[in-house]
């Protein structure tokens, strides 16, 4: 199965399966976080939207814990950038329907939650297909090291995705159940 059909069905099985009170333990991830001994605190983090699993709960605690917030914005050329942000700011809907920041502060987190429309063991992302945590990644990786967390349910998980040259492996996978 090609990458299309695996991201339409999977889209379809998340619709069907969400709950909205699921939430991930923030505790764990921040204790996977802290464990990494980064030197920076910043978050690229996303605002869930179209079923994505919520992850609201975990960036109040992480900023309780003193990490600094940013989310992507779209831009041009199918490039996206991170922008600062609180849970408390304002948010804008961009020309896809997913919530923006406001502000026009950019920042480059080394810490990155990714929803995940589908994942396999090997720590393979599954998108939307457009390509922006793919081409972000590629591009801040060349000057610095960042921490790519995969965010998702635990039945977006498939046995192996097709992959090419220019999808990203994350780090680490979170689900309501486990870490990879």
């Amino acid at each position: 199965m090609n990458k299309s059909a695996i991201r339409k069905k999977l889209i379809s099985l998340r619709k069907k399966k969400y709950k909205s009170n699921i939430e991930l333990n923030p505790n764990k991830l921040i204790e996977l976080i802290d464990k990494q001994k980064l030197n920076s605190k910043i978050i690229g983090c996303y605002y869930p939207f179209n079923y994505e699993l919520d992850i609201l709960n975990i960036l109040e605690a992480l900023v309780n814990k003193k990490y600094i917030l940013s989310l992507p914005k779209i831009l041009k050329n199918n490039e996206m950038n991170f922008f600062k942000w609180s849970i408390y700011d304002p948010l804008k809907i961009n020309k896809y329907g997913i919530p923006e920041p406001i502000s026009d502060k950019k920042i480059d987190p080394n810490i990155l939650l990714i929803p995940l429309v589908g994942f396999d063991n090997k720590l393979n992302r599954l998108g939307y297909g457009g390509g922006y945590y793919d081409r972000y990644l590629s591009k801040v990786k060349l000057f610095k090291p960042v921490l790519k967390i995969g965010v998702g349910f635990s039945f977006q998980k498939v046995k192996n995705l097709p992959i090419n040259k220019y999808d990203q492996k994350l780090d680490y996978i979170i689900t309501e159940k486990k870490i990879i």
